[in-house]
């Protein structure tokens, strides 16, 4: 009678510490295209629960069995075959990330167009589930249906201003698949700092990856700054490029790395001075802005310096998309180079009606350089300024920073474009409208709420017939006055879960006041995986007190 007792007693500790809970598909970000609720009984996840997978899907089957024990701390097995969850793949659908889940009493199956497909299904079903410690939970019976607006939805992140290490490249790419994201654009080089090995140029990562200090406040030209060395041995190895690549790959995102050319160069250009136009000496900047020294795009053997590292880079990164840059290149030093005046003789560029024909020359250098990678089967991405000096083939894609009106110019001329206008997508600029009085970070400036982010309309001021050349939106994150991962993380969530809206929702579906009452199921999720998110949109944000006065 005793040990019966004992039994009970471990049996009732064992239930009070262990709940039961309830799924919900209508608190999902983004918020699938069509959630049909039915009235049968639920199905009930347990730790009897076994996920079964098509051949070809086992990593989806570890991670979905992976996000059910973050999420619930349920453990389920998973096998080859049948089991009570199915992923499988095969179904007839329109979009090759299309999925669909079927939730019934005896079971679930989740349904992709492809792998990618069935891995946003299983996002889906992770993001329905109640967040904490449960025994079990109850899936109601429902019938999703879902599918992307767009191809091309990206995350971006400067690596150069400030850096960040591998395992944090990796949290990063966790989150955008947390929110359907398929392209990590990675920005490498820059005038601060250049973060990826060249075996070919061994001393662009071992010396051009370090500076003498960094700005102080907001100031531009690198003066006052702090005199403190920084990232000293801060660059990825091709080692670990292909490490994060695969990383990535594993979770149906894409890199596309950023070779910034010819302007945002210092890095290069302090190790290898021949390449500018005076020679030098050149420094790595300690501030932000905008330098006037260029490659030099006159000398040959600039041109090779330029394929070279290209070269290498499609090795290391077997997506279709190479960015180039191409903005911020002030022309000066070009305009009063015989380098460079000799080449547009030569090659006989022309000034355009717009431009200056030293904008040709840029726009004879990315053409260059976009033939180069066309040959590799490779396509370039630029920053809208490609538009400038005739550098935009149909084969090029442009990236409109500068506001949406570079997208828009792109698609009336049949040029596939990317939204990421600096109004809407910029996650570097602040969150209120009092950045002192909410105690914010130090931001680069601006005001960019949640409301703004999630009110972007990709179409606006586009043709009908010229919207389908609207491949994709994005958000970028400069890392200027961002220097620890935690500051990072604030910026960019909850911000990435209204760019999910507007990269995955038909625009018409879109509802802000339904957004924020999912949002509110996110917080929970993003608090159990360890991220730190800004709290100044939720309803419970409270601001901080002012400082009290100092006693006289």
């Amino acid at each position: 009678m005793k040990f019966k007792l004992l039994i009970l007693a471990a049996i009732c500790a064992l239930t009070a510490s262990c709940s039961s809970g309830q799924a919900d598909f209508k608190n999902v970000i983004p918020q699938p295209v069509l959630i049909e609720q039915g009235a049968g009984e639920a199905f009930n996840l347990s730790g009897k629960t076994v996920i079964g997978y098509q051949a070809g899907l086992q990593n989806e089957a570890a991670f979905l069995s992976e996000y059910i024990q973050q999420s619930t701390g349920i453990e389920c097995k998973t096998v080859e075959g049948e089991g009570d969850i199915n992923l499988v793949t095969g179904a007839e659908f329109d979009n090759p990330e299309a999925y669909s889940i079927s939730v019934k009493e005896d079971g679930i199956t989740i349904s992709g167009a492809t792998a990618a497909g069935v891995f946003y299904g299983c996002q889906t079903l992770r993001k329905s589930l109640p967040v904490g410690k449960f025994c079990c939970v109850d899936i109601p019976e429902t019938a999703v249906s879902d599918q992307p607006r767009f191809a091309y939805r990206g995350m971006h992140l400067d690596v150069c201003r400030h850096f960040y290490d591998v395992d944090f490249v990796k949290k990063y790419l966790e989150l955008l698949a947390l929110h359907n994201v398929n392209y990590f654009h990675w920005h490498l080089t820059e005038d601060q700092g250049w973060r990826i090995e060249i075996k070919k140029y061994p001393e662009l990562a071992e010396k051009a990856c370090k500076r003498a200090g960094t700005v102080i406040g907001h100031n531009l030209n690198g003066s006052p700054h702090d005199s403190i060395p920084y990232g000293e041995g801060c660059y990825y190895t091709q080692e670990q490029i292909r490490e994060i690549v695969q990383y990535a790959a594993d979770r149906h995102i894409q890199v596309i790395p950023e070779i910034d050319m010819p302007g945002h160069m210092l890095g290069a250009l302090s190790v290898y001075p021949e390449l500018g136009c005076t020679g030098g000496p050149y420094e790595i900047w300690t501030g932000w802005g905008v330098s006037d020294d260029l490659l030099c795009v006159g000398k040959d053997e600039t041109i090779q310096f330029a394929k070279d590292i290209l070269e290498e880079v499609c090795e290391l990164f077997p997506c279709q998309y190479i960015h180039i840059g191409g903005d911020e290149c002030p022309k000066t030093k070009w305009h009063n180079c015989p380098y460079c005046q000799a080449r547009i003789k030569s090659e006989g560029i022309k000034k355009g009606n717009a431009h200056s024909i030293e904008d040709a020359l840029q726009g004879w250098f990315m053409h260059e350089m976009a033939e180069f990678l066309a040959e590799k089967g490779r396509k370039v991405i630029g920053w809208d300024e490609l538009l400038e000096g005739g550098a935009v083939g149909k084969d090029l894609v442009v990236m409109s920073w500068r506001g949406s009106a570079g997208g828009v110019a792109a698609a009336k001329q049949g040029i596939q474009a990317i939204m990421v206008p600096n109004s809407h997508f910029y996650f570097d600029y602040y969150q209120t409208d009092d950045p002192e009085g909410n105690g914010e970070p130090l931001g680069i400036g601006g005001y960019l709420p949640l409301e703004k982010v999630y009110s972007f309309d990709p179409y606006q001021d586009i043709p009908e017939d010229c919207q389908p050349y609207i491949i994709g939106v994005q958000a970028n994150v400069w890392t200027e006055y961002i220097g620890s991962e935690e500051h990072l993380e604030s910026m960019a969530i909850p911000r990435c879960d209204a760019l999910a809206e507007v990269q995955w929702c038909p625009q018409e579906a879109r509802d802000y006041a339904s957004f924020m009452t999912r949002l509110e199921h996110q917080r929970k999720l993003y608090e159990r995986l360890g991220y730190n998110y800004a709290p100044y949109a939720f309803p419970d944000y409270v601001k901080p007190a002012p400082a009290a006065e100092p006693a006289e």
